[in-house]
Order: C-alpha cells, then sequence, then structure tokens
C-alpha cells in the first residue's frame, strides 16, 4: 500500500527541525503526527519545553513552533504495511524537498532526526545536495516510537535534552 507523508509543519524562522521517517498508520488513520498514544514524542516535547502541553492537536502544532520547532518527514511516499520503519519497501521511497527548505531556514541550528531510519533515508536521498555548515546541523536520535522499547523514556528524554538544550 501507497503511503503519503504530512506536510511540513515549519515556521520560515526555526531553529529546530525534527525529521521522523513517515507517520505510523495511526498517526495516517487520525492525520497528526505522533498519533500513538504510547509514543513518547508530545510527552519529551512538553519535558523540554517546561509547559503544559495544548491537548488540542492544532494549538500542539502551534506550541511547537512558537518555540523555533518545525516537524516533517524524511520521506513523501513509501509502500509498507504496518507501522515499523522495518517494513518500509526501500525502493518506494520518494524523500520531501528537504535540502531546498534548509537551505531557506536561516536561522535553523540543529536537523534532528527521529530514529535511524529517518538518518538513513536522509544520507540516501538528500545529503548530497546540503553544504558542509549544513551538514554539522546533522543529529540522530533514540526514536520515540514505542516500537523503540529498548530504551527508556528517561533515557530518551535525557539525549533529546542533549541535543536540545541549548537551541530552546
Amino acid at each position: 500500500m501507497v503511503l503519503e507523508g504530512f506536510p511540513a509543519c515549519i515556521n520560515m524562522d526555526a531553529k529546530i527541525l525534527i525529521l521522523g521517517s513517515m507517520p505510523g498508520r495511526i498517526s495516517l488513520e487520525e492525520q497528526r503526527y505522533y498519533a500513538h498514544p504510547r509514543n513518547q514524542f508530545w510527552w519529551i516535547m512538553s519535558e523540554l519545553l517546561g509547559a503544559a502541553m495544548p491537548e488540542d492537536y492544532q494549538a500542539r502544532l502551534g506550541w511547537l513552533k512558537s518555540h523555533g520547532v518545525g516537524l516533517w518527514d524524511v520521506l513523501r511516499y513509501c509502500e509498507r504495511e504496518g507501522s515499523l520503519d522495518s517494513s518500509i519497501k526501500v525502493d518506494t521511497e520518494v524523500a520531501n524537498p528537504l535540502p531546498e527548505l534548509i537551505h531557506r531556514l536561516s536561522k535553523l541550528e540543529r536537523v534532528i532526526f527521529n530514529g535511524k531510519k529517518a538518518e538513513q533515508a536522509f544520507r540516501r536521498y538528500c545529503l548530497s545536495d546540503l553544504n558542509d555548515c549544513d551538514r554539522q546541523k546533522l543529529m540522530c536520535l533514540p526514536s520515540t516510537s514505542p516500537a523503540n522499547a529498548g530504551i527508556s523514556k528517561e533515557r530518551k528524554l535525557e539525549a533529546w535534552s542533549q541535543a536540545m538544550a541549548e537551541y530552546l
């Protein structure tokens, strides 16, 4: 089944861009980033930003933008059964135009990959179009997905905190 990701959620003055691979099944069904109830993304953002996260999804997106954080996924299209990144058929992957976006974000200081699959896809499809300065902004962090159960939420929070603290 061919899946299509979401539009970018970002202001042009963003300091941080967080990139996933492709939304999971529940997120696609609900048309919301990180919709799975056990995904720790929204909890981590709330902890890092030191503020209560809005319940309303559109308000959440606005809340992230107001803190200089943007969201998107590396892949625009792919085929996958279920939600696991390991189930994505590599030969069906089509990337979003991330190098063009990154070049236009004049205040961007960090590009964070939410997991290894996002980083791998970015390196495969986008890295060659970035200059050295933009490449220095790249960082892979532990996936917030419930499939990444081998790392505790506290360890994930610590890693995300270290990567984002100086930019928030």
